[in-house]
């Protein structure tokens, strides 16, 4: 073939490929019909169902879904407790579904699956041995994956709820020197919404939305105390909903949860520094004390072995 024949036919394959790639991005960011059609039947479907799931992008991820959708069903039969974990996912305040959480706790389990069968590979590489050991070992990884991400979701839940009770006391406080300001239940949680960040904030901001779309004040104040874990903010919802419910004053009540709350806090910082004394402890025996009999005694050592 001639040098013009060879061009031509890499420039053909050229052409070709950048007519593919083209083809296939837009493709990709083409709306699907799905996309547009669930946020109006989320509803009816509900929440924690598979057809609210993003259709696959690529070949690979139609074939792997399926898949990993029927693990994730397995595992949430295995394990059960669908709603303890829905009910965690709203304390941690994460945007996902049941069905969301048990496909990302199969990809755990797949993480570790691969750790353990990668060094089942390096070990039979450099010594051959009986494989069912490395078998249970890989089964072991993918179980050891799902636990982990159970139990990451329980330290999200404390993590928060501990950012809560931190950020109570102040936002209470806040509240009440509003209303006792003269402002109305909801313009004073709407100044203190606008006015602060945090978990807290972010719940409350929740409870606003509730309101302005036309929610009893009472009824958001009594949804906020149904699905929070913290039994304090739960006694302060219900209690501003019975405020605002039978007309009571509404500042003495917030003033007096704010200070319950740094008390307990005050209280539950004593029983930790008397449950961590030996611990406190470790550093001044192992360390201070060593370093401070070998100051003291040593000079002596010296001078007696120069003596002799």
């Amino acid at each position: 073939m001639s040098l013009a024949a060879w061009g031509g036919l890499l420039g053909l394959t050229t052409a070709g490929g950048l007519l593919l790639v083209t083809a296939r991005v837009a493709a990709v960011r083409r709306v699907s019909v799905q996309s547009r059609v669930l946020p109006y039947v989320r509803d009816l479907l509900g929440t924690d169902h598979p057809a609210t799931l993003a259709s696959p992008r690529s070949a690979l991820g139609a074939v792997v879904a399926p898949l990993i959708q029927w693990a994730a069903e397995t595992v949430d039969r295995v394990l059960g407790g669908a709603p303890s974990v829905r009910r965690r996912l709203v304390r941690a305040r994460l945007d996902m579904t049941v069905h969301d959480f048990r496909v990302q706790q199969v990809l755990w389990g797949l993480a570790g699956f691969g750790i353990a069968a990668g060094y089942g590979l390096v070990r039979t590489w450099t010594q051959p041995t009986n494989p069912l050991p490395l078998v249970l070992l890989c089964l072991a990884g993918f179980a050891l994956g799902v636990l982990l991400r159970e139990n990451r979701l329980s330290s999200q839940v404390k993590r928060r709820e501990a950012a809560i009770m931190a950020e109570f006391p102040t936002v209470a406080e806040l509240l009440a020197l509003a209303v006792a300001a003269g402002e109305s239940p909801v313009a004073a949680l709407a100044r203190v919404v606008r006015r602060s960040g945090g978990e807290l904030s972010a719940d409350l901001a929740d409870v606003l939305a509730g309101i302005r779309t036309g929610e009893p004040v009472a009824d958001a104040f009594d949804r906020l105390a149904a699905t929070t874990g913290v039994n304090v903010v739960a006694r302060f919802a219900h209690g501003i909903a019975v405020a605002v419910e039978r007309g009571t004053p509404l500042a003495g009540v917030l003033h007096a949860q704010a200070a319950d709350v740094r008390e307990a806090g005050r209280r539950d910082l004593i029983e930790q520094a008397s449950r961590k004394e030996i611990l406190m402890m470790v550093p001044v025996v192992f360390l201070v004390l060593p370093v401070t009999v070998v100051f003291a005694f040593f000079p002596g050592f010296i001078g007696l072995s120069l003596t002799y």
